[in-house]
């Protein structure tokens, strides 16, 4: 097991950069997620970790080892693709043994560790079967077992759960965080889906344009968003942004018909600043119309069980889409103007896009 620290990498297709000069710092035995949207660099950034591109300049260590230039057989990783990448002639078992049997383990010890494996991801009764007669998630979690039972000293995952369906997404998903609480080695996944994203990190790198635009503990991340990227990127339904003033009112600040209710958590408040509002959707609340921030004029409403996601547009903004999410008890209908209280709020400056948090 080993910790990754990455300094100023940059690397670049011709003139066009992909990253620029992205720093990690990745503790010994952490469960490491970069997600940001297509194009963001976040599996370029995962091949240069594992030696299949090379970076234009900057540095790749593993613990104190550096390992920027080297190959990535000499590397000691482990990687699981998005395809599977299983040799279609090979059994189960064989796929298992692949590696080992190029490290020319003792046979005794390869049988040893794939039947640990084996019963580690519970494919112990697929071992004879060829590739072709497994599910999709039974071929995700051999591909898994190909890689642990390698033992080696940092895992990566690029996007290995995409081609499966929802429900056996949230399975192997289990699956692959269980494997990460057994075995305890540093892992570096890699996703665009913030559900994945939230719920199998300990430390969250959010990426666009090729930088790091967060990075934290995911409810942190969540909770105190950096910039208007991260905020809107981060949480379902998206927050909702609304450009507005910061003003003075008989109780203090608002931006504009939203009351600041809690002052002393932003810094540079100035009358007159522009800003940007986020504000999302669970952090809403009905109210009576005379302690309302905001009046919604409901346009569709979705029932998801114990929770409505209601879509509509503000009284004091019409063609722009807001959002709220509600505890099912509070019925609302098409037609319907739903007074809202804002519980919590983000201030984002309009001109950086930065937090004022």
């Amino acid at each position: 097991m080993v910790g990754v620290r990455i300094d100023k990498l940059v690397k670049r297709f011709g003139d066009t950069p992909v990253l620029r000069g992205v720093d990690l710092d990745i503790p010994d035995g952490t469960f490491a997620v970069l997600v940001g949207p297509s194009g963001c660099g976040k599996s370029t950034l995962l091949r240069l970790i594992a030696g299949l591109d090379r970076a234009t300049s900057g540095s790749i260590r593993f613990g104190e080892r550096e390992v920027t230039e080297l190959e990535p057989r000499d590397r000691d990783i482990a990687m699981v693709f998005q395809s599977y990448a299983l040799y279609p002639h090979m059994s189960v078992r064989k796929n298992l043994e692949f590696g080992l049997r190029l490290r020319k383990t003792d046979a005794a010890l390869m049988q040893s560790r794939v039947d640990e494996v084996a019963k580690m991801l519970d494919i112990g009764h697929l071992l004879e079967r060829l590739p072709r007669d497994l599910s999709g998630g039974q071929r995700q979690r051999v591909a898994m077992g190909r890689a642990i039972v390698r033992r080696p000293a940092l895992f990566l995952f690029d996007e290995p759960l995409s081609n499966l369906d929802p429900a056996l997404r949230t399975q192997v998903r289990v699956d692959i965080r269980k494997q990460h609480d057994q075995l305890g080695a540093t892992t570096i996944y890699v996703t665009h889906d913030q559900v994945e994203a939230m719920t199998l990190a300990d430390l969250l790198f959010v990426l666009q344009g090729g930088e790091v635009q967060q990075r934290g503990r995911p409810i942190d991340v969540y909770r105190e968003p950096s910039n208007c990227f991260v905020a809107r990127f981060l949480g379902s339904p998206a927050m909702n942004l609304l450009e507005r003033k910061l003003e003075r009112g008989g109780e203090g600040w608002a931006a504009g018909e939203v009351a600041i209710r809690e002052p002393e958590a932003f810094s540079q408040l100035e009358l007159g600043r522009e800003v940007v509002v986020g504000i999302r959707p669970h952090d809403l609340s009905p109210c009576a119309e005379e302690d309302a921030d905001l009046l919604l004029h409901v346009e569709v409403v979705e029932t998801l069980g114990p929770e409505l996601t209601v879509h509509g547009e503000l009284e004091t903004q019409r063609g722009q889409p807001f959002i709220a999410a509600l505890a099912s008890e509070h019925m609302a209908k098409r037609g319907d103007i739903l007074p809202l209280r804002v519980e919590r709020l983000h201030l984002f400056d309009r001109a950086s896009t930065r937090s004022l948090r």
